[in-house]
C-alpha cells in the first residue's frame, strides 16, 4: 500500500550511462525521496534486461558471440533443479525458511548500479523516505528467453515456475539490500511484453496464468514489507496487476494516458484501498527536447481529468499519483537523459505546489 504520495517521482530503470557514480549522482539529485538503482546495459551484456537477472537459474546459457541467452533443457537437469529448490525452500519457507537469499544476488558483474547506490546511500549515511528497484518480470522473462529449440521457456512448466521463484527471491534480496536505507523499498516488476497480452502472437497465454505469475511475485516483495509496482510501457490490460495485488501500477501516460481509465470502476476501487498510478508522462524519446513542465503538466492534467471524468474523484486521483519518465532512458543520449530527469524533477515540485 501506498498512502498518499502526491506527485512522488521516481524512475524506471535502465540509463545510457558507462560510469555507475554519474548515473546515481543524477539519480539522487533528481529524485531525492525515492532513488532508484540504475541498469545500464551500455556496459555490456550482463546488464541487458532479461541476463541481469539469470546468474543463478539452472540451464540458463549466455551465448556471447550472438549475444543472447537461453536455457539449454536437453540433458538431465534434474540435479540441478533440486539443488535450486532446496535453495529456494531454505530461504523463503514461510515458517522455516532463513529469509537470507545472498544465494541469488545479483553479483557486481551483472550489476554496478546496485552497487554504486548502495555505496553513495552507505556513505550518505540517512534513512529516505523510499528507494526503488526494480526485476524483470516472469512474463516478459520467460517470453523474451527461448530454449535451445528456440521455443519461448514459458511454455516449459518446470522452467518457469523456476524463472517465477528465482525472480521473486532476487526481489526480496533487493528490497533487504535497501531496507537499512529507507523508511520502505518499493519495486517495480518490468513487464513491457504485457502490452501484446491478447494478441495473436501470445493468444495462448491465458490471464489466469498471468496473474498467477504476478501474484508469486507480489506476494514475495509484501512478505519483506515492500511495495510492490508494475510497469508496462505500452498499453495492456490494466485489471490485470490490480487482480493481482500489485500496489502501484506503473504506465506509459504521455502515449497511453487515456487508456487507464478503460478501467476506471477497478482503478477507483484500487486507489481507495491504497494503490497508486505512476504516470510516465515525461517521454523517453527526442520529444523531450521540445516539452517544458507546462506542457508536460497540460498533458497530466489532461489525462487525469479523463480518468476523473469516469467517476474517479480528481483529488483521489492526485493524493494516489507518482510521476516517472514514460519508460527506461537507456536508449537516449546521455544528455538527452539528464533533461528527463530534470523535467521530472521539476514538474513533481510544480505539481505537489499545486496541490498541496
Amino acid at each position: 500500500m501506498l498512502v498518499r504520495p502526491k506527485f512522488l517521482a521516481t524512475a524506471i530503470g535502465s540509463m545510457p550511462f558507462n560510469d555507475p557514480m554519474r548515473a546515481v549522482d543524477l539519480i539522487l539529485s533528481s529524485l531525492p525521496s525515492a532513488p532508484h538503482w540504475p541498469q545500464l546495459p551500455r556496459l555490456g551484456l550482463n546488464e541487458q534486461m532479461e541476463i541481469q537477472y539469470s546468474e543463478h537459474m539452472p540451464c540458463a546459457v549466455i551465448d556471447r558471440e550472438k549475444n543472447r541467452l537461453y536455457f539449454d533443457t536437453s540433458g538431465d537437469y534434474s540435479e540441478a533443479f533440486a539443488q535450486f529448490y532446496e535453495t529456494y525452500l531454505l530461504a523463503m519457507d514461510p515458517e522455516e525458511g532463513s529469509g537470507d537469499f545472498t544465494a541469488v544476488a545479483v553479483s557486481p558483474a551483472f550489476s554496478r548500479g546496485i552497487y554504486a547506490l548502495e555505496e553513495k546511500l552507505r556513505m550518505r549515511g540517512i534513512k529516505l523516505p523510499f528507494v526503488k528497484c526494480q526485476v524483470t518480470g516472469p512474463c516478459s522473462f520467460a517470453l523474451t528467453v527461448v530454449d535451445e529449440k528456440k521455443r519461448a521457456i514459458y511454455y516449459n512448466e518446470e522452467f518457469r515456475d523456476m524463472i517465477v521463484k528465482t525472480l521473486a527471491m532476487i526481489s526480496r534480496w533487493q528490497l533487504r539490500l535497501f531496507k537499512p536505507f529507507a523508511e520502505q523499498v518499493i519495486c517495480f516488476i518490468d513487464e513491457p511484453i504485457l502490452s501484446a497480452f491478447g494478441s495473436s502472437t501470445y493468444v495462448s497465454v491465458r490471464r489466469d496464468d498471468v496473474i498467477h505469475l504476478l501474484k508469486d511475485m507480489v506476494d514475495g516483495i509484501h512478505a519483506d514489507h515492500g511495495i510492490a509496482g508494475m510497469h508496462c510501457c505500452g498499453n495492456t490490460e490494466w485489471s490485470i496487476p490490480i487482480d493481482a495485488g500489485v500496489d502501484i501500477i506503473s504506465f506509459d501516460a504521455f502515449q497511453y494516458g487515456e487508456t487507464i481509465a478503460m478501467y476506471a470502476a477497478a482503478v477507483k476501487d484500487f486507489l481507495t484501498r491504497g494503490g497508486g498510478l505512476a504516470w510516465g508522462i515525461v517521454p523517453t524519446s527526442t520529444l523531450i527536447k521540445s516539452e517544458t513542465v507546462e506542457s508536460l503538466a497540460l498533458r497530466l492534467e489532461g489525462v487525469m481529468d479523463h480518468l476523473a471524468s469516469q467517476g474517479v474523484e480528481k483529488r483521489l486521483i492526485a493524493d494516489q499519483a507518482v510521476l516517472t519518465p514514460s519508460c527506461g532512458t537507456g536508449s537516449l543520449t546521455p544528455e538527452e537523459a539528464e533533461l528527463v530527469y530534470d523535467r521530472l524533477s521539476a514538474l513533481s515540485s510544480f505539481m505537489k505546489e499545486k496541490y498541496k
